[in-house]
């Protein structure tokens, strides 16, 4: 399997049979189609260069596809799949609901689950999750709380656990539009990482809601001859508490520490070998635009000349003004 970062038309240039999936960002993603599953998410490139972005997930073998409960979905032959939904909040749930993204995001969640079982694929990997207005209140409770709630009602509900065995995943915040999932999962389980300096997101105190978010820090997936590193949406967290407040080049560079220590953890349990810094490829997100060119100016300072993305996204505390999240791939 691959990862690969290509022009819109190198995108229709791709073997439609080997493509698992992808995502599309950019202020015109919605407006841009694949005939695989693809995360389609308007928001602001910040690099200058482009305004658009694609990824696609090329797979080694020949895929299958379908649509099921508005998923679109392919699997590849060697058991690994990729599914994508988006759930407007008006139509899904009770008309009268003041918690309809509780409610729509256990729905999309249960639909995933049914999905995975169906397919014989029962393991869930990675998720990227993007929720309108994040930080905005719904029925009294900030809505990325509330999203906590739904997402973790549908894993129990599912017979998922909600601690240890858990994917990795991102919720960063999107001006509007749909509640936006795309995932990948397997036929064997991931091994989930945890941050030493960090207290694991499914054990936060209540005080950062009533359910605490469902998710590791990393995780490591393993196909024949070929390991997958995923790091979860990262912060400037250490134990549970926000630090470096108002600074953002400080933020960045505590997430990269957050970055550096799952790597270890996961280099201390890879089967053959292990990761670097430089091996992976980002994904950073911004909350104030003005702040991107200090951001990319401090990763670049410690990471040098990766593969990465900077876009302008809210993080899920209103006092984190950064988040990085990480992926990569390399033979066995």
């Amino acid at each position: 399997m691959s990862l690969d970062f290509v022009s819109a038309t190198e995108l229709d240039a791709l073997d439609p049979t080997r493509v698992l999936g992808g995502a599309c960002l950019g202020v015109a993603a919605p407006a841009v189609g694949a005939s695989w599953p693809q995360q389609a998410v308007s928001m602001p490139l910040l690099d200058g260069t482009r305004s658009v972005w694609h990824e696609a997930w090329v797979s080694d073998a020949p895929v299958v596809s379908g649509e099921s409960e508005g998923i679109r979905w392919s699997r590849s032959a060697d058991g690994v799949l990729f599914g994508a939904l988006a759930l407007p909040e008006v139509g899904e749930g009770p008309a009268d609901s003041t918690a309809a993204l509780r409610h729509i995001s256990e729905l999309a969640y249960a639909r995933i689950f049914r999905l995975l079982d169906a397919q014989g694929l029962p393991h869930l990997w990675r998720v990227w999750n993007y929720i309108p207005d994040i930080n905005g209140a719904q029925a009294g409770l900030e809505r990325y709380r509330q999203f906590n709630l739904g997402r973790g009602d549908a894993f129990e509900r599912c017979a998922r656990s909600v601690t240890e065995q858990v994917p990795a995943a991102c919720a960063l915040g999107v001006g509007g539009g749909p509640l936006s999932i795309a995932f990948m999962a397997g036929a064997t389980p991931v091994v989930p990482i945890e941050n030493p300096r960090q207290v694991s997101a499914y054990r936060y105190p209540d005080v950062y809601g009533p359910r605490s978010p469902t998710f590791s820090r990393a995780a490591l997936a393993h196909l024949p001859g070929q390991a997958l590193f995923f790091v979860s949406g990262t912060a400037s967290i250490v134990g549970h508490e926000t630090l470096h407040l108002g600074d953002v080049v400080a933020q960045t560079m505590e997430s990269l520490n957050n970055v550096e220590a799952v790597l270890f953890e996961a280099n201390r349990i890879a089967r053959d070998g292990g990761f670097s810094l430089s091996d992976l490829v980002y994904r950073v997100y911004v909350r104030d635009a003005a702040d991107a060119p200090a951001v990319t100016a401090a990763m670049r300072e410690r990471l040098g000349a990766v593969e990465m993305l900077c876009v302008q996204a809210d993080v899920c505390r209103s006092d984190l003004l950064v988040e990085v999240e990480a992926h990569g791939l390399r033979p066995r």
